[in-house]
């Protein structure tokens, strides 16, 4: 490691003033930030902690509406979320060490390619808050690694609408407890939406074919004849794109008998 400035502001404004300065960088939980600084992968002059700042620690729900600040624990949202299915998953993320540090709001402004929460907030067509404005789930996310917050731009609450019904499958990493693939299925008044995450090179994504399926037949009856295409997939040594292609199938079936 090395030297570096840290702040640990208490408001929402005072984050984004501190991350003003140069080479700064907001920090959730650190489950990813610290580690790639160890390996020399990023060094940020100084870290903003996001952790103290009271309004971005909650878990409420309004209206049919339920509301995580950023800065709430997967430990929390188990605990306290009230759709089943997000609890659920936030539940099962990691180990107790990761799920007691790590944040909704550092994994979603990270988007790791194989993390859950983004494959929840697709499937459920949430809202992420920031400081400066709100973004649909549908316009949030923009490849492995990649949003579309600006530089500078906090995660301060996720809202997400109270779906009819809701599920999370996933085949895990064993070692990591990553997703090698996770498919997030939600009923809601727009219809049924399917989000995958983990399985393919552009990250998280919708099967849209999935979705017309089961809006006609909502069963796991309704994807018999579907297959997902392998082009596009990751391939490594936990799976092939084949493999993958196949687990979604799989899963969302899995899911939607799940619901």
């Amino acid at each position: 490691m090395y030297d570096f400035d840290f702040e640990k502001p208490s408001t929402v404004a005072d984050a984004v003033a501190a991350l003003a300065s140069e080479d700064a960088q907001a920090l959730g939980g650190g489950q990813t930030l610290i580690p790639t600084m160890k390996q020399g992968l990023a060094s940020p002059a100084k870290l903003v902690s996001l952790k103290g700042i009271a309004e971005m620690v909650v878990v409420s729900e309004s209206g049919g509406v339920v509301t995580i600040g950023g800065a709430t624990t997967h430990a929390q949202v188990a605990a306290e979320c009230p759709i089943g299915a997000v609890a659920a998953l936030a539940g099962n993320i990691g180990d107790p060490a990761v799920r007691n540090r790590g944040t909704i709001g550092g994994s979603l402004a990270n988007n790791d390619p194989s993390s859950d929460y983004p494959a929840a907030v697709l499937a459920l067509g949430a809202t992420i808050v920031t400081n400066s404005r709100e973004i649909a789930a549908d316009d949030f996310f923009d490849g492995m690694f990649t949003t579309t917050l600006e530089e500078g731009e906090i995660i301060t609450a996720v809202k997400i609408p109270v779906p009819d019904a809701a599920c999370y499958e996933k085949f895990e990493q064993s070692a990591s407890r990553f997703a090698l693939t996770g498919v997030f299925v939600a009923k809601t008044d727009g219809g049924v939406r399917v989000a995958v995450t983990g399985a393919s090179e552009e990250g998280v994504h919708r099967w849209s074919a999935g979705e017309e399926a089961l809006n006609g037949n909502f069963s796991a009856d309704a994807l018999s004849g579907l297959s997902v295409p392998s082009d596009g997939m990751i391939s490594d040594l936990h799976g092939s794109e084949d493999y993958r292609a196949n687990l979604v199938k799989v899963l969302t079936g899995r899911a939607v008998s799940g619901c």
